[in-house]
């Protein structure tokens, strides 16, 4: 038996000997024979690439270098497939993209030709990445060329999500940020972007993982004018019910009905309301026209346009990021995405404003104390050290954040808390009815707070909704960064800078010209009609900048809609009859608004007529009111409301196309979309 181990080790020497006299031939041999010589697991094939080789330790030295956002799981550990490396590839290209367009010199130029070398050997895979035949290259120091990826996704079998374990604690600045779940799907930005952004992984429907919670909305119903002539209401700002419906449409299905806000929905889109005149904070705008819907009744817009305020006038701010540093926050869409979400804002941060970073899991700490705007590596270094891990002590966490932003208070500057998590709340202050009182009470002093939502799987949209609403803030679901992009850098203004807070909307209709109406959306921003006077009464925010559009369908008067209205008895004792002034001027109804100046106690208030003259026939509504109405269209065909008459998809798009405008930043045409693929899925349903 020894003499046979001896005579075919020196066959092997002797052929190793011959191959390695033929270069070619003896190099292909070698590489083969190290291959097999290699244990392989069950995922190993014959295309793998295998943590030794170069490649791998290449494209593994730049996710390490410039702390790319690695979702292969295990990278670093077991082989990959060509398609898998591609991906890593692909995410370290848009990451070099997204440091060099902030500071030209960060990235080495030896990376630079590296990153070349492994685009140009791996075009194939990242031509199917992006759906296209030629794949882009580098061509110098300052122009990279990532492969553009698509908001399709990819057809990959997503694997069963895991929640990493641990304690949170700070890493070295030059830790890369690893993920061991979901291998993420892309998106594709508008043409012309710097900034590419990750597509949340597929929810798990009908699984364990699943644990996705909305309060539940039912549609608001028409009112009868003569029983109830008042509605009053709070009005929103917040966008997250889009961006979360958009992510659901991007994996292809339709979003739960209750997770559809149409508020927030027509309220995601700028519309072109003119500016305020005189000290007045917003201004408002109203129009009237055909319901496209049902062309039986009346629609009216109410549109609200915040003040825009440039750099230069805008107070200090003080903000504190609390983030979400638990088990759960360790997929790709959820802590990754926040870090590289929060060095967008971090680069608009100016000297005078101060950043402080708090994250929360087991236990809740301090990760940066208030340092100054102008110190952004300091901040950067400290949103890279961020590690998932452990339960989540919620409570705990924004406890210690309003302490700190209390102790770095600007009497007449901006104080806000920033809350970046999937609002999984488990340990700790973890009620409703605890946090919200604890956020009343730091809003009455003077710091409110904006909630950022992340991820899928165990989303808390419920939750946040109502911490938002509490603090003052607003609430925005972020599912790329291309949408962090617009909430902190696009619209950065309305999202930190409040200008009129507790604004509340009272309309009374006059029964001689509307039989009944109904508010479209805004279902968990109702108010009593008593709330209208009462400055005590919390209500909403309107932020620099920000538009906000209230929809409402009425039936004329004398019409025989075919909706069918509740059956209440008249009523005995009460007068009858419209105001002579009222009736002389053939008003339809009357619009009040009650504000504050962010620093006020007591409300101001201001009145607006809609007369019935002011609908015309023959008048083509005005885009602003077409593109609503478009939206809520599509809301209400999303929500499959008994309200939503003749409104069909087609009917969407036509209205959406009409009133498209110039749309400098894409977000109509991506509406029009998404539209056109819920079509596909309701047909493929």
């Amino acid at each position: 038996m020894s003499y046979q181990i001896q005579s075919q080790m020196w066959q092997r020497v002797s052929i190793l000997t011959l191959l390695l006299l033929i270069p070619t031939v003896g190099t292909a041999v070698f590489r083969q024979s190290m291959t097999v010589a290699i244990p392989a697991n069950s995922t190993t094939s014959a295309n793998s690439i295998l943590p030794n080789h170069p490649n791998y330790q290449a494209i593994q030295a730049l996710a390490n270098n410039y702390s790319c956002v690695v979702s292969i799981p295990n990278f670093g550990n077991l082989p990959v497939t060509r398609t898998e490396f591609a991906t890593v590839l692909n995410t370290c290209s848009q990451r070099l993209n997204e440091l060099i367009a902030n500071n030209p010199t960060t990235v080495a130029q030896t990376d630079l030709q590296t990153l070349q070398r492994l685009q140009k050997e791996f075009a194939p895979e990242l031509a199917i990445l992006n759906n296209s035949q030629d794949t882009d290259k580098l061509e110098a120091r300052t122009n990279i060329a990532p492969i553009q990826p698509t908001r399709e996704p990819l057809q990959e079998q997503s694997i069963p999500k895991t929640k990493p374990s641990g304690v949170v604690m700070p890493l070295p600045p030059s830790s890369p940020v690893m993920s061991t779940v979901n291998r993420p799907q892309i998106s594709k930005i508008q043409a012309g972007s710097s900034i590419n952004a990750l597509v949340a992984p597929e929810t798990q429907t009908g699984g364990k993982f699943n644990t996705e919670n909305y309060s539940r909305i039912d549609d608001n119903p028409f009112h009868r004018v003569g029983n109830e002539p008042l509605s009053t209401f709070s009005i929103d700002v917040d966008t997250a019910a889009y961006s979360n419906m958009r992510r659901f449409i991007t994996q292809g299905q339709l979003p739960p009905k209750d997770a559809v806000r149409i508020e927030e929905l027509i309220n995601y889109f700028p519309y072109n309301y003119p500016q305020p005149t005189g000290n007045r904070p917003f201004s408002v705008t109203t129009e009237v026209t055909y319901a496209p819907w049902n062309p039986q009744h009346k629609l009216v817009q109410v549109g609200l346009q915040g003040k825009r305020l440039e750099s230069e006038t805008l107070p200090p701010s003080n903000l504190v990021f609390l983030i979400d540093v638990s088990g759960s926050m360790g997929e790709p869409d959820k802590l990754p995405l926040v870090q590289q979400s929060l060095k967008l804002l971090v680069n608009k941060l100016r000297p005078q404003d101060r950043v402080s970073l708090v994250v929360y899991a087991g236990n809740a700490g301090v990760v940066l104390a208030a340092t100054p705007g102008n110190q952004k590596t300091k901040i950067l270094a400290a949103i890279d050290r961020l590690q998932a891990g452990g339960s989540t002590a919620g409570g705990q966490g924004i406890e210690l954040a309003y302490k700190i932003a209390q102790q770095n208070f600007l009497k007449s500057g901006n104080n806000r808390v920033i809350l970046a998590t999937d609002g999984d709340f488990n340990v700790g202050v973890s009620s409703d009815a605890e946090l919200t009182r604890l956020i009343e009470k730091k809003r009455d002093q003077g710091i409110f707070l904006t909630v950022l939502g992340f991820g899928t799987g165990n989303y808390k949209d419920g939750k946040m909704e109502q911490l938002a609403d509490k603090g003052n803030g607003n609430y925005a679901y972020i599912d790329t960064l291309l949408e962090a992009k617009k909430v902190l850098v696009n619209d950065i203004r309305g999202t930190l800078f409040t200008i009129a807070k507790d604004v509340k909307i009272q309309v009374e209709f006059n029964p001689a010209k509307v039989q009944a109406y109904r508010l479209i959306g805004y279902e968990n921003r109702l108010l009593q009609n008593q709330d209208f006077n009462d400055d005590k009464k919390d209500a909403g925010e309107i932020g620099a900048g920000h538009s906000v559009t209230a929809l409402y369908e009425i039936i004329p008067t004398g019409t025989n809609s075919d909706v069918k209205l509740p059956q209440v008895d008249p009523l005995r004792y009460q007068r009858s009859g419209v105001n002579a002034i009222a009736t002389a001027d053939n008003e339809m109804m009357l619009v009040k608004l009650r504000y504050k100046l962010p620093q006020d106690s007591t409300s101001q208030l201001i009145t607006q007529t809609i007369k019935d003259s002011d609908f015309q026939i023959n008048q083509t509504p005005s885009t602003n009111l077409r593109f609503a109405a478009a939206v809520a269209t599509f809301g209400m065909i999303l929500r499959d409301s008994e309200y939503k008459g003749n409104a069909n998809y087609d009917l969407v798009i036509k209205l959406a196309t009409q009133s498209q405008g110039e749309d400098t930043e894409g977000y109509r045409g991506e509406f029009m979309r998404l539209v056109g693929k819920s079509r596909d899925l309701m047909i493929r349903k």
